[in-house]
């Protein structure tokens, strides 16, 4: 197997990066990029929508047209157009793709609708990840889990959690996405409201679509085109997040320790994919002035990163995707150590037999 060093280009750990709390603020960090990163061009957002529907059309054209040996490469590029849309609705719920908050909202919602993901629950569950990145027991996003509660699941919860933090990671944000989204109760005041009017828009487009593409097309059609092109979809949000904030030595720190500027700057990883890749998605995998700052739009995620790299470049993680970087991270990747940042589950279940 390749070393992890061989995959990641770390952090200089011995500047300014111990364990407890620096000096370093985000503030000192946003003062160093430049004021264009944060200026929301109405003409490239827009150009950005229009583009993704004309790709997103492009593939469900070519699903319905092309032989059936081209299926497997048009589910991919659709999959990871919608992909696209999600990024979009990012935007939306950052309150960077417009300058008013209702044109935030509906767009956000409307690009979320083919994928049955309500916008306000995501966008309030996702913004309480940006305030507590890294953060153990807070963040809810890709948090490993400690050795003890591992042990209180029972042996098919441990099962569970192995195959989602392991080969299968690809499916892992449905079950986020099933378990997180859908309860309006788990939200206090305007937030339930806003949460209960999402479920509601997608539930009702699902109860409308999914049934009217299964009686035009048979449940073929809904395979082929929804379920196949969805799950491709998750197989990209899995990867994005658990690769933003995972590696064999990116930290989870408890509270306190917890430092937010070291946290957003060096817990936070990029990692370069396909130029397709990057493209379908709008550079979401440009992810840590992302984290520096939600207030900056998409398409300005390259000049801010570049800004970090010049100013900040000791600080920054940054990896390139392939299967053996996927094969280090869901190997190795799996439970909180206070020491080591992660335990693997089969080396704490060799150290537990042997102790």
């Amino acid at each position: 197997m390749t070393s992890s060093s061989a995959l990641f280009q770390a952090p200089d750990r011995s500047i300014d990066l111990p364990v407890e709390r620096t000096n370093l603020r985000l503030k000192d960090i946003l003062k160093t990029l430049p004021r264009e990163c944060f200026q929301k061009d109405t003409r490239k957002a827009w150009s950005t929508v229009v583009l993704n529907i004309l790709l997103v059309g492009l593939g469900y054209v070519g699903l319905a047209l092309a032989p059936w040996f081209l299926l497997p490469f048009l589910w991919i590029f659709t999959g990871t157009s919608l992909t696209g849309f999600f990024v979009i609705a990012h935007d939306c719920g950052h309150r960077s793709f417009a300058k008013r908050r209702w044109v935030n909202d509906l767009l956000g919602q409307t690009m979320l609708l083919p994928l049955i993901y309500p916008f306000h629950s995501w966008r309030i569950l996702h913004n309480c990840h940006h305030a507590h990145t890294n953060k153990m027991d807070v963040d809810n996003a890709w948090q490993p889990f400690r050795p003890e509660f591992y042990d209180s699941l029972g042996q098919l919860g441990r099962w569970g959690y192995q195959m989602f933090r392991g080969r299968f990671w690809w499916i892992a944000s449905v079950l986020h996405w099933a378990v997180m989204h859908f309860d309006w109760n788990r939200f206090e005041g305007k937030q339930r409201s806003e949460v209960k009017q999402s479920v509601i828009a997608v539930s009702v487009f699902a109860a409308v679509v999914l049934p009217l593409l299964l009686v035009t097309t048979g449940p073929w059609g809904l395979v082929k085109f929804w379920l196949l092109p969805w799950m491709v979809y998750h197989f990209w949000m899995s990867t994005f997040t658990l690769v933003h904030h995972t590696a064999p030595d990116v930290p989870f720190q408890p509270a306190s320790t917890w430092d937010e500027a070291t946290a957003q700057l060096s817990g936070t990883v990029h990692c370069d994919y396909p130029l397709a890749v990057e493209f379908l998605c709008h550079h979401i995998n440009v992810h840590i002035p992302h984290h520096i700052s939600t207030a900056i739009p998409s398409y300005n995620l390259r000049l801010a990163h570049e800004s970090l790299k010049q100013n900040w470049g000791s600080y920054l993680y940054e990896c390139r995707f392939s299967w053996e970087l996927m094969r280090t991270i869901t190997d190795r990747c799996h439970l909180y150590n206070p020491d080591h940042c992660y335990d693997s589950c089969s080396e704490y279940s060799l150290r537990n037999r042997n102790s």
